[in-house]
């Protein structure tokens, strides 16, 4: 009875040790959470320095510190069209301390790329969308073309004469040139080209004959008549070009291509963390100079809670798969 009594004294004993340690675990996680975040951030943009996704990181890196108390490290990281950023932030620690500055491009890489060694939708949480920026079809200003009748009654009665610039193969711009031949049953030669400037350049020179281009890079020549805009690839007009109509008034339904960049976080970041960034980088957007800057790039500040930007991208994913599948588009 006695080695009984002490036997039973002992597992109350261990017992209760266990619940103490369990109740310090989730004390010190509490606390964790609550003090989040007590060091620096690490935001991954999977691009160039100085390009337009670096441009909005920078922005709202700039505007979630001041909010937060705590420096947010931009670092970019670009190659293999935006795939080594990405899995920088894919095998991380998942606590709120490297984040990654999303694109459209981690949509499409899903079913364009053979062999990823990453899912978005399953190995990045979305956090939130910050800005989208819709793309523009532009024709070099020598062709008879002035709107989206004219270019597919030209493409038809023309076949094979006009390409499509873009800025690499895969991307949304080729993409776009991709599902514009599917929707209007045209035919158009696709030219890769590596980098945006590069497409951009060789449609004004007249080398390549329309494409679509980003709204902020393509507005200048636009203005000067270098460019001729036929439509805006976006949900509503552009407000710097009143008079261009968008794809679906142009004759298009359901045609939207727009650039847009969002925040993620490695799947398993407590979800405290990941209310707290999303209604963080909402402030930021909502400050009237940050929406300036916006609109100096002919983009919108969107902002919405993870659930609304998971839901963004899951859609995405699926319109341009169906894109990529039926024209064939893989990569290695």
């Amino acid at each position: 009875m006695m080695k009984r009594k002490i036997l039973l004294l002992l597992i109350a004993a261990l017992a209760g040790v266990a619940a103490g340690a369990a109740f310090t675990h989730v004390q010190a996680q509490t606390r964790e959470q609550a003090a989040y975040p007590d060091h620096p951030i690490k935001l991954i943009v999977p691009f160039a320095a100085g390009g337009p996704t670096d441009i909005v990181g920078r922005i709202m890196a700039h505007g979630m510190e001041k909010e937060l108390g705590q420096s947010i490290i931009v670092e970019n990281k670009p190659g293999g069209g935006s795939n080594i950023g990405t899995e920088l932030v894919v095998r991380a620690k998942p606590d709120g301390y490297t984040l990654l500055l999303g694109s459209i491009a981690n949509a499409t890489n899903m079913s364009i790329y053979n062999n990823l060694n990453y899912d978005t939708a399953k190995d990045l949480v979305a956090i939130t969308q910050f800005m989208t920026s819709p793309s523009v079809l532009v024709v070099n200003p020598s062709l008879p073309i002035h709107n989206l009748t004219e270019l597919v009654a030209y493409a038809r009665a023309n076949p094979g004469k006009l390409s499509f610039a873009s800025s690499g193969a895969g991307g949304s711009p080729h993409l776009a040139g991709e599902m514009l031949k599917l929707r209007m049953n045209i035919d158009l030669l696709h030219v890769p080209y590596k980098g945006a400037s590069p497409a951009l350049n060789d449609v004004l020179g007249g080398n390549v004959s329309m494409g679509f281009m980003t709204a902020a890079g393509a507005l200048p020549s636009i203005e000067g008549g270098k460019l001729r805009a036929i439509a805006v690839a976006g949900l509503q007009r552009l407000p710097q070009l009143p008079d261009v109509p968008t794809m679906a008034e142009a004759g298009a339904p359901d045609f939207e291509v727009s650039s847009w960049n969002g925040l993620f976080a490695p799947t398993g970041t407590p979800p405290e963390v990941l209310k707290k960034l999303a209604e963080t980088a909402q402030k930021v957007i909502n400050q009237p100079e940050v929406q300036k800057q916006f609109e100096s790039m002919a983009s919108q500040g969107v902002g919405g809670t993870p659930e609304q930007f998971k839901q963004y991208v899951q859609a995405e994913t699926d319109k341009w798969a169906k894109v990529a599948k039926a024209a064939n588009i893989k990569l290695n």
